[in-house]
């Protein structure tokens, strides 16, 4: 007889987009640019909504934002946007698929400054990701120091849908963060990474 796999609480219910994205993304360490701005665009596009809304159209984001290449994103138009919030494969909200497109031409600007999106954002955990340990979801907080810090700056440089919420989820999901429980069978992996 097989032993149950145990796993953060928030995964257990969500269904298999869910499981498979807490099993094999949530919390890996990520200094690939495309990934940083796809996890931008999709916290943003979270904000008030439920995560799992978010995996659900996550296939209409990667069609609709270019897979999330940051220099097309940043040429999209007035006439392109119009034509994407006509789209039911995303969440069809002006203010964040705008935010999108001008947090694609402020990412342009980070990684001209610092060589690579992923050299400034790995900044603000001095460049090795933080080992929580926490034994239930509950203790995990909202905001931390850092996603204040990383919040503040972001905004600073233009960015929008930035807050220290939404970056500490997205710190969460790029692995800046290990914030698998440690009953969870990510969480020593992930340590690892």
């Amino acid at each position: 007889m097989s032993k149950a796999i145990t796993r953060c609480k928030w995964a257990a219910g969500g269904g298999p987009n869910y499981i498979e994205y807490h099993d094999t993304e949530w919390g890996v360490p990520s200094h690939d640019d495309r990934v940083q701005f796809e996890f931008l665009v999709l916290e943003g596009a979270q904000a008030g909504l439920s995560w799992s809304t978010i995996l659900n159209k996550r296939a209409g984001y990667i069609k609709l934002f270019a897979n999330f290449d940051v220099q097309k994103v940043a040429r999209y138009t007035e006439r392109r946007i119009e034509k994407i919030l006509l789209d039911p494969a995303i969440v069809r909200n002006r203010l964040k698929v705008n935010a999108a497109v001008l947090n694609a031409r402020a990412f342009i600007e980070v990684q001209e400054e610092f060589g690579s999106f992923s050299n400034y954002i790995w900044r603000f955990v001095d460049g090795r990701p933080r080992q929580h340990r926490f034994r239930k979801d509950s203790d995990i907080p909202a905001t931390t120091p850092e996603s204040d810090a990383l919040s503040k700056d972001l905004k600073k440089r233009g960015f929008k849908y930035v807050g220290s919420t939404i970056i500490y989820a997205h710190m969460q999901a790029t692995g800046l963060v290990n914030d698998h429980v440690t009953g969870c069978f990510r969480h020593k992996p992930c340590a690892s990474l």
